[in-house]
């Protein structure tokens, strides 16, 4: 009888589970994650228009803002605006960042209907974040998720530094999956695994998402790849193979990673989608419509896009469009 090693067997076992199999949900983060992480801070009329082209698109969640202080995070000062502003698209979910108690009862005040919060399974990292250790920072949100519960939010669960830390280096899978597990079992209803470095690898990260599904269901389990040493794709790859079916990434690739001066940061949504697209699997994103969406928020902030799909996609159109011209 022919024996799988381990990691395949983990990763078949999980894929036979999770649902559907050719559908992957995208989470886009561009808006809070990608804009928090820009040093420039982005008019309010721009980041309203940025999510509602990005709904338009067929992106069925938009994290739209973080409800967090304006001392330290004024790129996202106008949060209560900008959750206020947007065009409410139906089907379509607008998730929003808090840190704590006062981000939910702001969050609530502004209309949010889903929450995410956030830790890390490093120490070191947390401390230096949010300055509590990861079981504090836990023990604090559980009376934010249970205040969610009461008012009817979901809430999300983010996990840094799952594949590497930039202060302790090596993070075990054993300590991603025991923070992972404490989220799931506090209420999360989903759990998004941060790369948040990009040191991540395939190898490292089947070993972590092997640990953390023996605790948490695959259909429970997003990833949030950053690019910084171009393996995102192929992480967020294997992580299909083992069931995963929900991916963060970010619109141009926005975002910057604070922790490696000129890193990409965030895997660009365009790459993601064109991907999976090539891959057979079916996202519910017009990737025309997207990489128009991408092109526009990289002129409004002044820069070229990270996306090389969506660079390329977008010049062969204007090639198109000019031969189109020429012969009119």
């Amino acid at each position: 009888m022919l024996r799988l090693p381990s990691l395949l067997r983990t990763a078949v076992r999980f894929a036979s589970t999770s649902t559907p199999q050719n559908f992957v949900k995208i989470v886009e983060v561009g808006p809070r994650d990608g804009l928090q992480n820009e040093k420039q801070v982005v008019p309010t009329d721009v980041k309203v228009e940025f999510i509602n082209r990005l709904a338009d698109a067929g992106l069925s969640v938009v994290e739209a803002t973080s409800f967090v202080s304006p001392k330290w995070v004024p790129q996202m000062a106008d949060a209560y605006s900008v959750l206020t502003t947007i065009k409410r698209y139906p089907n379509v979910s607008y998730p929003v960042l808090i840190p704590n108690m006062k981000g939910l009862e702001s969050a609530i005040a502004a209309g949010a209907k889903e929450v995410a919060i956030f830790t890390a399974a490093s120490e070191t990292f947390n401390k230096k974040n949010i300055n509590c250790s990861v079981d504090e920072s836990l023990d604090k949100f559980q009376a934010v998720i249970g205040k969610a519960k009461v008012e009817g939010i979901k809430v999300r669960g983010y996990v840094s530094t799952v594949l590497g830390c930039p202060y302790e280096g090596y993070i075990s899978p054993d300590a991603v999956a025991r923070v992972s597990e404490r989220m799931y079992g506090m209420g999360c209803y989903e759990i998004s695994l941060g790369d948040t470095i990009g040191v991540g690898t395939p190898g490292s990260m089947a070993r972590m998402l092997e640990s953390v599904l023996k605790v948490v269901p695959a259909e429970k389990v997003a990833v949030h790849c950053h690019d910084t040493y171009g393996q995102a794709l192929a992480n967020i790859q294997r992580a299909l193979d083992f069931g995963i079916r929900v991916v963060d990434s970010s619109t141009a690739g926005i975002g910057g990673c604070p922790y490696a001066p000129g890193a990409t940061g965030n895997v660009a949504t365009e790459d993601v989608v064109y991907m999976l697209q090539g891959a057979g699997y079916e996202t519910g994103v017009n990737l025309d419509k997207l990489v128009e969406v991408g092109h526009w928020i990289s002129v409004e902030l002044g820069r070229p896009t990270v996306s090389r799909a969506g660079k390329a996609l977008y010049l062969r159109k204007e090639n198109e469009e000019a031969k189109l011209k020429a012969k009119l």
